[in-house]
């Protein structure tokens, strides 16, 4: 059960364009908590392409 807390912090991580491992190590350093808030506050990683969803 622990481990979904550090599980989704990298979950989030990796939909926003950043790297899952450093949250991760955040998460382990500091809270999971904070690095969740912290993931809310950044948004979305600067330069990230986005794909327009298909009509098909």
């Amino acid at each position: 059960m622990i481990w979904i807390i550090f599980v989704l912090p990298a979950n989030m991580a990796a939909k926003r364009g950043r790297s899952p491992g450093i949250w991760v190590l955040i998460s382990l350093v500091g809270s999971p908590p904070l690095a969740i808030l912290l993931l809310i506050a950044l948004g979305d990683a600067p330069g990230r392409q986005y794909e327009e969803p298909s009509d098909n």
